[in-house]
């Protein structure tokens, strides 16, 4: 399959990385130079559970770079970055193109579907966990899933090929009709994490660890609930609550992509996870007092958002 990796970070280098080598014919598009040269250069190194490799035959760029329609575009920017990156790369989708976006936040089909209208677009959601080293370095430890399934036309032949490129890649894929389940309750989960890690530099140990972190994630997590209760999502709330627990027992010292991004200079994905159950609340007639309050500082320490 011809599969073009829009926005080549951590999760994308990771998951282009391992479909190219299962022999897929892959592109990764991106805007960081330093890991476009690295890759372009030395190859894509993969530090992972089956071992450290380098995968060759895969190649790395702007947009503009690339020509050939790619029958799967598979989205991996930041949420503020979707639009943008997808009207650059849009020559690269065709009539019987699909796009897969996995990535953070609630919209995220709505807007690939603004950028590219005549796509097939599948969402979906994976906790793959993945690190970008350095360029064209990306290490990922530990088990993940992936959930996929159609945004509005018929789940027939076309994502049934897109799960199967990604099991023949390794990752466990599960067709589900019921993901935006899975994708309220990762961002319930997130919404949990990377705001107050954002804030206050804490790893998840150090938020964990903090009665007041605690406290904090319980407020934050009983909005979140009421939000999508009232937006009619049949979320899992043990399973919610097992997930934060997990990442407390298991993922002290990660640092959460948010915090990440604001220790980098990079424009956060607030709007798209806190914001938007801020948002979502609004409309049914629910204050989120903490979570509208959590928006506004993350967007204050990151005017670029």
């Amino acid at each position: 399959m011809r599969i073009a990796v829009i926005g080549a970070g951590a999760m994308g280098s990771l998951f282009g990385g391992r479909l190219a080598r299962a022999g897929n014919d892959v592109c990764l598009v991106d805007i960081n130079q330093a890991h476009i040269d690295a890759i372009n250069r030395d190859g894509l190194h993969l530090d992972t559970d089956d071992g450290y490799q380098i995968v060759h035959d895969i190649r790395a760029g702007r947009a503009s770079a690339f020509s050939e329609v790619a029958e799967l575009l598979l989205v991996f920017t930041k949420a503020p970055q979707t639009a943008a990156a997808l009207w650059d790369a849009g020559h690269l989708a065709g009539p019987k193109s699909w796009v897969l976006t996995l990535q953070n936040g609630l919209g995220t089909g709505d807007r690939v579907a603004a950028a590219l209208p005549s796509a097939s677009i599948a969402i979906g959601m994976t906790d793959v966990p993945a690190d970008l080293k350095g360029p064209g370095h990306v290490a990922s430890h530990g088990a993940g899933q992936v959930r996929l399934w159609a945004r509005s036309v018929e789940a027939g032949p076309g994502l049934a090929r897109i799960a199967e490129a990604l099991r023949a890649a390794g990752f466990a894929v599960r067709a589900d009709p019921q993901v935006l389940t899975a994708i309220w309750e990762k961002v319930l989960f997130n919404a949990v994490m990377n705001p107050v890690a954002a804030l206050t530099r804490q790893t998840v140990g150090g938020m964990a660890d903090h009665g007041d972190g605690r406290l904090l994630a319980e407020t934050i997590l009983a909005e979140a609930l009421m939000v999508a209760r009232a937006s009619g999502v049949p979320v899992d709330e043990a399973r919610v609550r097992g997930a934060i627990e997990h990442a407390y027992r298991e993922h002290g010292p990660h640092q959460p992509s948010m915090l990440q991004d604001v220790l980098a200079g990079r424009a956060t994905e607030i709007d798209a996870i806190a914001g938007q159950l801020v948002d979502r609340g609004a409309a049914h007639g629910i204050a989120t007092p903490v979570l509208q309050t959590l928006t506004r500082l993350v967007r204050m320490i990151n005017p670029a958002v």
